[in-house]
């Protein structure tokens, strides 16, 4: 049914096992004149989370236009496409006029979340929604992305519902999300410009490549923080893959409709590599063997500066691991093989990227078996606080592994070493956490 920050914020919320951490995370934001609350919605039956954002007191709603001059195709998806790990839902919540709030330019923001006490890879990944939110606006509205004024999507509600994802993601751990065809909807919105089209023109714009239907309902049911979001986190865009589920969060929108205003969630394991018999297996069970694929290329004149630069988008595009390997290359050319590894669904998409920002003309690619130990994060209570952990089983073994970003914010917060916070969680996870 769509996506919204909020919708998918409160969605995430229900399937972690620490709600309380996070609530404490989020608060120690400080972000100026907000609270963020948590409370139980019913829509259509349905019990789930609605997250509210305050700003003075005050939480900001949408105005959708209601027309009737829109046309569906006579075929609505009855939309049970939720999916892997993020998305179906309703709802507005960027467009909104209730009250008057600061609004930040893109300039503002990006300084925002640079400067918040978060770990490194939760700020990368909400500066890169508000990079795409600020390209889809320059592109809309015909500017550079110096010139962009983000209007609705500039206001600290909309700020805590991008860092509140890629908290949210960041503590769940997940390898992949699969998200369903997005419904946006279809009518008129009110927003600072005017009267607009559903979906919003940046949201339109966001959305270019992704799978779309208008549905019955009228109103803005993708805004664009959501439809960023998705297009940031979201590995896949399709039906739910064959999965074993282990929980089921739904989030609550303000809105009332025919249909559920609810945005569901599942956290669930690739049934392909499940132990459905929940038995400990060894090196012959092929439900731990899994397939990928290596990608490389051999550069001898590329600046490491360049090489670095490749390296971060391959990265951000989904590939399992990128590594170099110094080699030496004919006439005693010192050089780098460059090499990534990923998933059959993103081999493409990355050879292009290799193709595109290295200097190689050709690049070798290897289908590989791999054997992989049964991977989930546990968060471990400590005299330090809450730390996350990395827990893997299999092939008679066990592995923990704390989070590097926990243990180091827990060491500098209670003036300890770095080994003493690590070796805590360690002792807790051996002794049966």
């Amino acid at each position: 049914m769509g996506a919204s920050g909020d919708m998918l914020m409160a969605a995430l919320y229900e399937l972690l096992p620490d709600k309380e951490f996070f609530r404490k995370r989020m608060d120690s934001l400080a972000l100026p004149g907000v609270t963020i609350g948590y409370e139980k919605s019913i829509k259509c039956g349905i019990t789930g989370t609605h997250i509210s954002v305050n700003i003075g007191g005050i939480e900001e709603i949408s105005d959708d236009v209601h027309t009737h001059d829109h046309h569906d195709h006579a075929h609505d998806h009855a939309h049970d496409h939720d999916h892997a790990h993020d998305h179906d839902h309703h709802h507005t919540h960027d467009h909104n006029h209730h009250h008057d709030t600061h609004r930040y330019d893109y300039k503002e923001i990006i300084n925002l979340i640079q400067n918040l006490d978060l770990p490194d890879k939760v700020k990368e990944n909400a500066l890169a929604v508000y990079n795409i939110i600020g390209e889809a606006e320059a592109e809309v509205h015909g500017t550079t992305l110096d010139g962009v004024h983000l209007h609705e999507i500039g206001s600290l509600d909309a700020v805590v519902d991008v860092v509140g994802c890629a908290v949210l993601i960041d503590m769940l751990g997940v390898e992949k999300i699969t998200v369903s065809p997005v419904h946006v909807g279809y009518g008129m919105v009110r927003c600072d410009h005017g009267i607009l089209p559903v979906p919003a023109p940046a949201a339109a714009q966001i959305l270019k490549d992704i799978p779309i239907y208008s549905g019955r309902i009228e109103g803005e049911l993708c805004t664009p923080t959501g439809a960023a979001l998705l297009k940031r986190f979201a590995t896949a865009f399709g039906p739910k893959p064959v999965m074993t589920i282990n929980k089921i969060g739904y989030g609550m929108g303000t809105k009332d409709f025919e249909a559920a205003n609810c945005l569901r969630a599942y956290l669930y394991d690739d049934a392909n590599h499940k132990d459905t018999d929940n038995k400990e297996t060894n090196h012959k069970d092929a439900n731990h063997k899994d397939t990928i694929y290596e990608i490389s290329c051999n550069l001898d004149d590329m600046t490491p500066e360049a090489i670095g630069a490749a390296f971060e988008i391959l990265l951000d595009n989904g590939a399992l691991d990128v590594y170099t390997t110094p080699i030496m290359m004919k006439k005693n050319r010192s050089a780098v093989t460059l090499t990534i590894l990923c998933k059959e669904d993103k081999q493409n998409t990355l050879s292009g990227l290799m193709l595109k920002h290295t200097t190689t003309l050709g690049i070798r690619i290897t289908k590989l078996d791999r054997l992989v130990l049964e991977r989930t994060i546990k968060t471990v209570a400590t005299k330090y606080g809450n730390i996350r952990v990395k827990y893997a089983k299999g092939f008679d073994t066990e592995k923990y592994k704390p989070e590097y970003d926990d243990v180091m914010t827990a060491a500098k917060k209670h003036n300890v070493t770095f080994r003493e916070v690590y070796e805590t969680c360690i002792s807790k996870m051996k002794n049966g956490h």
